[in-house]
């Protein structure tokens, strides 16, 4: 993810703030059972001795990271230079998400781990709470140099997809190329034409990509996203509510269950 992150910033002279949330050690103690007061205090510094030992080994595989990737670790921004920071925060991992996701250019987050079940909750918080754009990074041995070179977008019409557009303008206006995939979906929103215009007049010339879409639109994006050569896939995400695709299944929760690039969604 971190790679993924970097390869984004090298496009736009940005820097990466890596956010840490640190649990309280009293947010690890066991809920609803009785303790002792001395067996409590035990607890509670052992639970603060670990937290110390997950940061310092985080902060360790950051410097490795940074330092492979020719990417300095500074105390704040540096116009013109890519650089990484490291913040870290007690309390709730919903509520660090929502005070630093709101003033991000852009959220990565990883791929969430289905058979593990971790990671589900860190997308949905940036998703929901944050009113930004959150790129989902697979788990990948390498990441490219640059990514949103090339760029797809997935297109229905949608107020989530039109949301999209609008939070990823800067992206797309710096993309070499895009492609808009559309399945003639958008019955009540703007066309792919009427889409296409908006983008000329900003200066993007994108290419449009009609396919069939049978049963599994979803299959179908990333199938032609990669027949596109797209590197990222751009979309709204959960026009259904979270719960429903969760629970039914739907396009933003197979393209979340089987992305195999990055994928920047917008709620």
């Amino acid at each position: 993810m971190f790679a993924h992150a970097v390869a984004v910033a090298r496009r736009f002279d940005a820097q990466v703030v890596v956010t840490h949330c640190r649990p309280r050690a009293e947010d690890m103690m066991p809920y609803g059972i009785a303790i002792p007061a001395s067996l409590k205090n035990l607890l509670l510094s052992q639970s603060t001795d670990v937290a110390d030992q997950v940061e310092e080994s985080m902060k360790k595989e950051l410097e490795a990271l940074a330092s492979k990737l020719g990417v300095p670790i500074a105390d704040s921004y540096k116009p013109g230079e890519v650089s990484t920071l490291w913040v870290e925060e007690q309390g709730r991992q919903v509520d660090v998400i929502k005070r630093h996701g709101r003033l991000a250019d852009l959220i990565c987050v990883a791929k969430p781990d289905v058979d593990r079940n971790l990671g589900a909750n860190t997308l949905k918080a940036a998703l929901f709470n944050t009113g930004r754009p959150v790129m989902m990074c697979p788990a990948t041995d390498s990441a490219p140099e640059l990514l949103c070179e090339k760029v797809a977008i997935a297109w229905n019409g949608s107020t989530e997809a039109s949301r999209a557009i609008a939070l990823t303008a800067e992206i797309l206006t710096r993309s070499a190329e895009v492609t808009i995939l559309s399945s003639g979906a958008e019955v009540n929103g703007a066309g792919v034409e009427s889409l296409k215009e908006y983008l000329q007049i900003r200066g993007v010339s994108p290419i449009i990509n009609r396919f069939d879409a049978k049963n599994n639109i979803g299959q179908a994006l990333l199938s032609e996203c990669k027949n596109s050569g797209a590197d990222t896939l751009i979309m709204g995400a959960y026009s259904n509510s979270h719960e429903r695709e969760t629970v039914f299944g739907g396009t933003t929760q197979f393209i979340v269950d089987k992305a195999d690039r990055p994928v920047i969604f917008v709620h």
